[in-house]
This record gives structure tokens, C-alpha cells and sequence, in this order.
């Protein structure tokens, strides 16, 4: 599903003033429960600096900051982010773009983003971005909408996407379209095994999800290597090849291993 970042960023400008009420709404009231499961997985410390991207109006960023944390906000729609300064003035928003982060390497103690992965055009980029900016040892929470497991809830879920989550977005929302395009994107996501695996892809290590409300959403984690660990994990691999091709090359010599 191919997503431009100015259709994107015009889209959630349009809706910017009514977000976290429809979202609410949408959500059937879970909204505020999976950000406090999404706060306690980062669980931020006092003086640690923690990004958090597809901020929108800044909710969560503001709940990591109560914790004494020094967060920054980033996020694709100049609309979320002038609505996210009015209410949290404390918050320090940027405008920015997940693919292409404003930052130096190894700069934050955490990274996190809430349902706002789905809708980068390149979330691999935006994973390696994420790995980038991180201190070594820095953990990487992701929560996004995902795929129940049981089939039976699987198949009334994508039928409340496809068939009244519109008809709610319209009584709602300032842009239906927007959360037509919700629903599409929703059921388009790959399920938790394939975010897993990309988030081993790019580097992250220790990595694991839980499901919240029966997998219609899911909690990835991970951690950046750190240099030591690296090291370390490159080291047992060779050792690893080493005994394998010692044992190889015995089973080869004549009365050791097949009869010659």
C-alpha cells in the first residue's frame, strides 16, 4: 500500500482537531488503556531523552514527560503539531518525517511510536532510522494495530473495519476519508511475526511482542545492541562455524565416522 508523506501529513492536518476524541470513539474506549500499556513498556526514567514519533497532539508524549522524562515529539502533520503545542507547551514537537529523522546518531535512551508506523510509506527505513538515533543499549517500543490470532475474531474485526468503522468516522470526524483510508491500511498490515522479524532485520536484538485487547493490537520491543554485545554475538558465531566444520572435517578421516 503505497503512501505519499504529503497526502499523509494533509490528511491528519484535516483531522487534527478532533483525533483523540474519534479515536476514542473508534477504538470502543481501549485508546487510553493501550497507552498506558505502551507508557509502562518504555518505561522512562527521570533525565532520560525519549522520541516519540508520529506524536500527533502529543498524548503520549505528554504521559512519558510526567515520568520526568525529557521527550521529544515528532511528527508528519504541521496540524497535529500546532494543535499538540497548544495543549502540551512543555512538549518540544518537531516537525519531521520517521524515514528521514533530524538527528545525530546515538541520541535517545528510547524510541517509540503508536500507530504511526502503518503509515510510513517505508517502515524498514524508518526502523533503521529508529536503530540509528538510539544509544547503544536504548530499547525501541512499537504499538500498531495487528492481526487477532483466532479466526473467528479475526474475521468480525476486519468486518467492523470494513463496514462500521466508516459509518462511525462520519458521524465523528471532521474527515471520513481519513479513517476509510484507516481501515484499508489496518487490514493491510502485516501480522506481529513479520514486524518481529523486520525489527531483527535492521538490528534490534531481545525482540518480542504481546497482544493487547485479543491482537487487534500488538506491543513490539527491542533493544540496540550494545558494542560488547555485538562483539560478543560475533564471536560465538564464529566459534559456532568453527567447532561445525571441526566436526566435518573428523568425520572425514579414515575408521572415524562413515566406513571407507
Amino acid at each position: 500500500m503505497h503512501k505519499r508523506p504529503d497526502e499523509v501529513a494533509a490528511m491528519f492536518d484535516d483531522v487534527a482537531q478532533k483525533y483523540d476524541l474519534t479515536n476514542d470513539i473508534l477504538s470502543a474506549g481501549n485508546a487510553p488503556l493501550w497507552r498506558v500499556a505502551t507508557v509502562k513498556a518504555v518505561d522512562p526514567q527521570p533525565g532520560e531523552t525519549i522520541l516519540d514519533l508520529a506524536a500527533g497532539t502529543g498524548t503520549s508524549s505528554a504521559a512519558f514527560a510526567k515520568r520526568g522524562a525529557l521527550v521529544t515529539a515528532l511528527d508528519l502533520s504541521q496540524g497535529m503539531i500546532d494543535v499538540g503545542r497548544q495543549r502540551h507547551p512543555e512538549i518540544a514537537f518537531v516537525h519531521g518525517d520517521a524515514e528521514h529523522l533530524p538527528f545525530g546518531d546515538e541520541t535517545f535512551d528510547a524510541v517509540t511510536i503508536s500507530f504511526g508506523l502503518r503509515n510510513v510509506n517505508d517502515p524498514m527505513a524508518a526502523l533503521a532510522e529508529m536503530i540509528r538515533v538510539l544509544k547503544p543499549g536504548g530499547r525501541v517500543v512499537i504499538c500498531e494495530f495487528s492481526t487477532p490470532p483466532l479466526g473467528v475474531l479475526r474475521l468480525g474485526y476486519l468486518t467492523y473495519l470494513k463496514r462500521v468503522l466508516p459509518g462511525i468516522a462520519r458521524l465523528s470526524s471532521s474527515n471520513p476519508a481519513a479513517y476509510r483510508y484507516l481501515a484499508e491500511s489496518i487490514a493491510a498490515w502485516p501480522d506481529q511475526q513479520v514486524l518481529s522479524q523486520w525489527l531483527r532485520g535492521v538490528g534490534f536484538s531481545v525482540v518480542q511482542h504481546r497482544n493487547l485487547t485479543a491482537g487487534i493490537v500488538a506491543l513490539h520491543r527491542g533493544r540496540k545492541p550494545m558494542a560488547g554485545d555485538v562483539r560478543a554475538s560475533v564471536a560465538r558465531r564464529a566459534a559456532a562455524r568453527r567447532e561445525h566444520q571441526a566436526a566435518g572435517e573428523q568425520s572425514t578421516v579414515p575408521g572415524e565416522g562413515h566406513p571407507q
